[in-house]
C-alpha cells in the first residue's frame, strides 16, 4: 500500500514539475504547450532531461530559464518535424483533380501552409501550382513557430539522399515533369531553384498564440494538431475558419477531421480520404 501511495506521489509529482516547466516556457518565451497531449509532452521533456545530462524537470526547468539556447534544444523536441516532399501523393493528386480546377477561377490565390516545418510541402505546392499555370497569380505563405526550421525552409536545401523518394511521390502525386529540373545538386544535398520561392512569405507564426493574419483560399495544416489536446484542436479549428475565405479549401492530415468540431457543419467534404474539406458559409 506503501508503495502504491509512493508511486502515486511521485506521478503527481513529476506532472506538477512538467506543469510548471510549460508554464514557464510560455511565460518567459511565449511557446504555449500547455494543451498539447499530455503523454507526449512527458516523453519528449525526459529525453531533454537526459540528454542535458541532468536527473529532474525541475533541473530542466531552472535551465531553460537561464539559459535560451537550452530552451531552443528543448523547443526543437517539442515541435514534431516529420515531412517530405509531396508526402502523401495521394493528398497532392486529389488537389490536383479537385481544388485546382476551382483555383483557375480566382483572380489571385492566397494559400497558407500552416506549421510549415521545413518546408518540403510549401516547395511542393510552388512546383503543383507551376505545373498547373497558377503560380504567377499565387502568394504562399508559409509560417511555422519553430524559426530555426523555418531558416532551413528559407534556404530550401535538402539531403541529396532523400530525392529517390522525394521523385517517387512526385510522380504519384501526377507530376508532369523530370523532378529534377527543379533543383540542383551540390555534392551531397540539393538546392531548389530560386524562382520557388519567389511568392512565398517565410514567417513565424504560433497555431496556439498568435491570431489570424490574412483571409486565405487554401490553408494546408496537415500532421499539427494530433499533438493538441480536446481543447487546443477547437481553438485552432476556430483560427483557421477564421482565416478561410468562403468557399475556400482546407487540407488536413490523414489522422484529422473536422468532425466533430464547432465548425464541422459549415464544410463540404471535397475529399474524404485526403482530408480535403470546403468552407460552404
Amino acid at each position: 500500500m506503501n508503495n502504491e501511495l509512493s508511486n502515486n506521489d511521485a506521478s503527481e509529482r513529476e506532472r506538477i514539475e512538467i506543469t510548471l516547466l510549460l508554464e514557464g516556457l510560455y511565460q518567459l518565451y511565449g511557446y504555449d504547450f500547455r494543451n498539447y497531449a499530455f503523454a507526449s509532452v512527458r516523453r519528449r521533456i525526459w529525453h531533454r532531461v537526459h540528454a542535458e545530462r541532468l536527473h529532474t524537470v525541475t533541473a530542466l526547468t531552472d535551465r531553460i530559464l537561464h539559459d535560451r539556447e537550452a530552451m531552443t534544444r528543448l523547443l526543437t523536441d517539442l515541435t514534431i518535424h516529420v515531412t517530405e516532399m509531396f508526402r502523401d501523393p495521394e493528398v497532392f493528386l486529389a488537389f490536383r483533380m479537385h481544388v485546382v480546377p476551382l483555383l483557375r477561377t480566382y483572380p489571385f490565390i492566397r494559400i497558407w501552409h500552416a506549421g510549415c516545418s521545413t518546408g518540403e510541402e510549401v516547395y511542393s505546392m510552388a512546383i503543383l501550382l507551376k505545373e498547373e499555370g497558377l503560380y504567377d497569380k499565387t502568394r504562399i505563405y508559409a509560417t511555422d513557430m519553430n524559426e530555426r526550421v523555418l531558416d532551413i525552409a528559407k534556404e530550401g536545401v535538402f539531403p541529396i539522399e532523400r530525392m529517390q523518394a522525394f521523385t517517387r511521390n512526385y510522380l504519384d502525386a501526377g507530376g508532369k515533369d523530370a523532378f529534377s529540373r527543379y533543383y540542383t545538386a551540390r555534392y551531397d544535398s540539393v538546392l531548389f531553384h530560386s524562382e520557388l520561392k519567389e511568392n512565398i512569405v517565410f514567417a513565424q507564426h504560433n497555431l496556439v498564440t498568435d491570431r489570424s493574419f490574412n483571409e486565405f483560399n487554401v490553408i494546408f495544416c496537415r500532421n499539427v494538431m494530433i499533438y493538441f489536446n480536446k481543447e487546443l484542436q477547437n481553438h485552432v479549428h476556430g483560427l483557421l475558419y477564421d482565416s478561410l475565405s468562403t468557399f475556400g479549401m482546407l487540407v488536413l492530415g490523414s489522422k484529422e477531421s473536422i468532425n466533430f468540431t464547432r465548425h464541422a457543419d459549415a464544410y463540404d467534404e471535397l475529399d474524404c480520404h485526403s482530408r480535403l474539406y470546403r468552407k460552404m458559409r
